[in-house]
């Protein structure tokens, strides 16, 4: 394990989907200080879409989900992270979330900054009852099923969590929590 950083940082988590993929590649490119953690799905989606995982965030550290412990939690135990990130969140990692499973590093990473009272910033990918969403290479209509919805509004309830339903959402945010670390130093 690396040794702690001298701040804590942004830790973003990167789940399988496609849906707003590249605004979440353009808003890591422009933060600073931010660590990748890949679900396995999040890390194929990265490819399809043209992009290398390992090249994403430039300085940062990146982890990806290849050990049934997810070893990297212990990192928000150490406090190397003041945020999580996880942006875009498929139907299935929201799922997970609501039903309190952690069984890949980024439902894991999510469970583990809940306990450690560490803020959680959400972009659910399935937001409203039928969007266009992009395919590697062309835009399609879903419907996203009500039990997917009704996932994205109970996430909303929990503590330390916010969600938000498109990019600007995600970058206001992200912001807002960044100048709320910097106003209390």
């Amino acid at each position: 394990m690396q040794s702690p950083p001298e701040k804590p940082r942004l830790a973003w988590a990167v789940t399988g989907s496609g849906h707003y993929l590249e605004e979440c590649l353009d808003i890591i490119r422009d933060l600073d200080d931010v660590d990748l953690f890949y679900s396995r799905a999040g890390e194929e989606v990265i490819r399809m879409y043209g992009h290398d995982p390992k090249s994403v965030n430039g300085e940062g550290r990146t982890y990806h989900d290849r050990a049934a412990s997810s070893p990297p939690v212990g990192l928000f135990y150490r406090g190397d992270y003041h945020t999580l990130v996880v942006a875009p969140a498929t139907s299935n990692t929201v799922a997970k979330m609501v039903l309190g499973l952690s069984d890949t590093l980024v439902t894991n990473v999510y469970a583990q900054a809940g306990k450690c009272r560490i803020p959680s910033i959400i972009l659910a990918c399935d937001t409203e009852p039928e969007m266009d969403t992009p395919a590697p290479d062309r835009i399609v209509k879903v419907w996203p099923r009500e039990v997917d919805l009704a996932h994205t509004h109970k996430l909303r309830s929990f503590e330390a969590t916010t969600v938000v339903e498109n990019p600007e959402k995600l970058l206001a945010a992200i912001k807002l929590r960044l100048n709320e670390l910097e106003s209390n130093g």
